[in-house]
């Protein structure tokens, strides 16, 4: 039997085109500079499941296209590439792009769709060092990976990952772009669901700089009956 050919960037790009219907979907939901082609978003994840097995310099190629949709393509391969992989190079090599081609970021459903598993899933058992790191950023969306990421360990990860992960909130809670400001809210809600005690001390100790909106997001999957499990003031505690 003849081998699978292997996954090309030209052969997606030529997927992408021949599907693109630009009157039909403008994308303008992405608010980045760089054209698009105008592929539904279902179907460029039905494309990009194919792929799945591009290799890193075909994965590098699909980066540096201009468009919105080739570069959103090649961070769904990457997290279906890892996705429930047990290869740690496979899980590494794709890490290490991702950070790497941070600049190819140019909007937040790239970082959400790959920051948990490529990112957050791999530093499970590993020091979180550098998600601190790009908290630290003056980069939104680098600072916005920073807070996405912790979504993939927050389940596999121990108490420590949990700490590290309201250390993050704590440090981005204040961050005046909406583009960081609303994963905050969203890592904290995930993180009562899991860690309902761990939560309530975190809203203890930050509530008088707490954004309502972050508050509220962050009580949405508290108990009923747990401190700020009804919603959004200080008269919940």
């Amino acid at each position: 039997m003849a081998a699978a050919p292997t996954p090309t960037a030209a052969a997606l790009l030529a997927d992408l085109r021949a599907a693109a219907r630009p009157d039909e979907y403008p994308q303008r939901h992405y608010h980045g500079t760089a054209g698009v082609l105008g592929v539904r978003m279902g179907t460029l994840f039905d494309i990009a499941k194919g792929y799945t097995a591009m290799p890193l310099d075909e994965l590098e190629l699909l980066l540096g296209e201009p468009e919105y949709e080739p570069r959103l393509a090649a961070f769904c391969i990457m997290d279906f590439a890892v996705r429930g992989s047990r290869d740690d190079a496979v899980r590494r090599d794709r890490y290490d792009l991702y950070l790497r081609r941070h600049d190819r970021i140019d909007t937040w459903d790239m970082v959400d769709r790959a920051a948990p598993r490529v990112i957050g899933e791999y530093l499970a058992a590993r020091s979180r060092a550098p998600l601190f790191e790009l908290s630290a950023s003056s980069d939104p969306l680098r600072r916005r990976t920073a807070m996405t990421a912790p979504l993939g360990f927050l389940r596999r990860g121990d108490a420590d990952a949990r700490a590290d992960l309201f250390r993050l909130a704590g440090l981005l809670l204040e961050d005046p772009d909406p583009v960081v400001a609303k994963p905050v809210g969203i890592a904290l809600r995930h993180a009562g669901a899991v860690d309902p005690d761990g939560l309530v001390a975190f809203l203890d100790a930050n509530l008088e700089r707490m954004p309502r909106p972050i508050l509220r997001a962050a009580a949405e999957k508290l108990p009923p009956g747990t401190p700020y499990s009804r919603a959004a003031g200080p008269q919940d505690r």
